[in-house]
């Protein structure tokens, strides 16, 4: 009898791993393949006329250095203001420490393209801040366009998740390590450079990547605040959406090359990781300890400085959304118009929103506990590969994944372009790596003995997998959840080549009325989205108890 348990246990998840391999081949792979297909095939002939179109003019190929000017600048300029923010939040007693971690995690979970027109409306050539300097000081600032205004939004938008990605490493750091040091005249400075930055090596370079990735996908930053400086994901969009005409050949060829430059830094990135991997497992963790006289003003004005600097954009557009407005320009006094506005037009925008996220999430849940099961419990050659190829989406810009669905499903059997459906399943597939991973590192830290109590007592090996191995998970698959899930309801590279009138989102319409320059309307809807994340913290926090987001 129990033989024949593990039996049909083992059947059932080779099903499963089955039905996750076919899921990905038709909505992942297949699209990829097709994306390939019309970048290389032309009439029925095999060509490479789009990549030497591409490669032949100098303004398209310095769209990739621009692209990665931008994203390694941010980059490091993303590591510099960060990995000090979680060293001096979590060595020292921090004034005000709660409130200020809430709106780093708040800074990190907002469209960045919405920082791209608060700063455009406070640095602009009109902006509130550089009409105030000009006055002040007769000094007429620099031009926040072009690539400075982008590293900026950028910047002050992903510091934040180096902040959170450290200051979970620096929590599993050993105190004793830290006063062995000391006692060996290892302090301050040099303790940090020779001691906490080698400690946290390896969840620096996963930062690292991340940060990357993120600025290198951007897609309404550069379109916004860009003036011409352009970018990689901006021309990935003007093949196939140019006013002037598109060029789906050109657009998908780029597609590629998007593809292989990602491609090439995720592998670089885990070949350093490897090299640098190690396990850590505080039994003391680090104590906060009081600071008093300059060291304690510099270290609060530091911290408090940058997270003002970087929370400043939504500081302003909750404000901006509360003021009178007459037609496109605001006036003088406050009014509720753009909300009114807001509610009564694009009635589809909100509930979008939450119906499309919602639906994307349930399905992110139950595919990566599913998934991080079979990598952790039934690691084999198959569920090894779905673990790499879940990982595919991590590394693609959100644009790629847009245009390769359109292509795959744009005509019968599958016909899918226009609907909520292909936004959720491009939701699915770009979202779903951040629950997989939380869920994966949880899964790994429970006695696999547990699971084997329960058999032997009579359980199933699927009632064991539903009602005592999930429920175990749940502080990883919700950690890991709500990160997917602030990220969908934020998503715009992917929604804005996807979406139409009766798919259209908040951070859609934010960004619609942004480039027709309604801004207070806009602001009213980035509003509105800023309190559904809050919201979400929230609930977060309470379900789990936890009082932050663990990356």
């Amino acid at each position: 009898m129990a033989e024949q348990k593990v039996k049909k246990g083992k059947d059932v998840w080779s099903l499963v791993t089955l039905a996750v391999f076919a899921l990905y081949a038709v909505f992942l792979i297949y699209p990829l393949f097709i994306l390939l297909k019309q970048a290389v095939y032309v009439d029925g002939h095999f060509t490479m006329s789009a990549f030497k179109e591409f490669f032949s003019k100098s303004y398209n190929v310095n769209t990739i250095f621009n692209s990665l000017k931008v994203t390694i600048t941010t980059t490091v300029i993303s590591l510099a203001i960060g990995i000090p923010l979680a060293y001096f939040y979590q060595m020292y007693e921090i004034k005000g420490k709660s409130v200020l971690q809430v709106l780093v995690i708040l800074c990190s979970m907002s469209a960045p393209f919405i920082g791209a027109y608060s700063w455009i409306v406070l640095l602009g050539r009109n902006g509130i801040i550089s009409k105030f300097i000009l006055k002040l000081t007769g000094i007429q600032i620099g031009s926040i366009y072009g690539f400075k205004g982008i590293v900026l939004v950028l910047s002050l938008q992903l510091f934040p998740l180096v902040f959170l990605y450290l200051c979970g490493a620096l929590k599993n750091i050993d105190n004793s390590l830290l006063e062995a040091s000391e006692n060996m005249g290892c302090s301050g400075a040099k303790r940090f450079f020779k001691v906490v930055i080698p400690l946290c090596m390896p969840t620096i370079i996963a930062a690292t990547l991340l940060v990357f990735m993120r600025a290198f996908a951007d897609f309404g930053t550069p379109l916004l605040i860009g003036e011409g400086y352009r970018t990689f994901p901006v021309v990935i969009y003007d093949a196939y959406f140019a006013e002037t005409g598109s060029n789906h050949t050109f657009g998908a060829a780029v597609s590629v090359i998007a593809i292989a430059i990602t491609a090439v830094i995720f592998l670089i990135q885990r070949y350093i990781n490897n090299r640098h991997r190690f396990t850590m497992n505080a039994m003391h963790s680090i104590e906060r300890k009081e600071i008093h006289g300059v060291k304690a003003v510099l270290v609060n004005f530091y911290c408090w400085f940058v997270v003002f600097l970087s929370f400043l954009p939504q500081i302003y557009v909750i404000y901006s959304s509360f003021q009178k407005t007459s037609g496109k320009l605001f006036v003088k006094g406050y009014s509720l118009d753009s909300y009114k506005f807001a509610f009564s037009h694009l009635k589809k925008a909100i509930p979008n929103t939450f119906l499309i996220g919602l639906g994307a999430l349930a399905f992110v849940i139950v595919l990566a506990i599913l998934i991080a099961y079979l990598v952790v419990r039934r690691s084999n050659a198959a569920n090894k590969v779905i673990d790499t190829i879940s990982m595919i989406p991590y590394i693609i810009p959100g644009s790629v994944v847009g245009i390769a669905l359109i292509l795959a499903f744009n005509k019968k059997p599958i016909m899918l372009t226009g609907t909520a459906t292909i936004m959720i399943i491009a939701l699915i597939i770009r979202r779903i790596p951040y629950t997989i991973r939380s869920s994966v590192a949880t899964l790994q830290q429970i006695p696999m003995s547990i699971e084997e109590a329960a058999i032997s007592l009579g359980s199933s090996k699927l009632k064991t997998f539903f009602q005592i191995t999930v429920p175990m998970m749940g502080n990883g698959i919700m950690s890991g959840a709500i990160l997917s899930w602030v990220t969908i309801i934020t998503e715009l590279s992917t929604a804005i080549i996807l979406y139409n009138l009766n798919t259209i989102t908040l951070t859609l319409a934010v960004y619609t009325y942004v480039s027709r320059g309604n801004y207070g309307i806009a602001a009213a809807y980035a509003t509105i989205l800023t309190m559904s994340t809050i919201i979400s913290l929230l609930v977060y926090m309470k379900a789990t108890g936890n009082k932050e987001v663990a990356l």
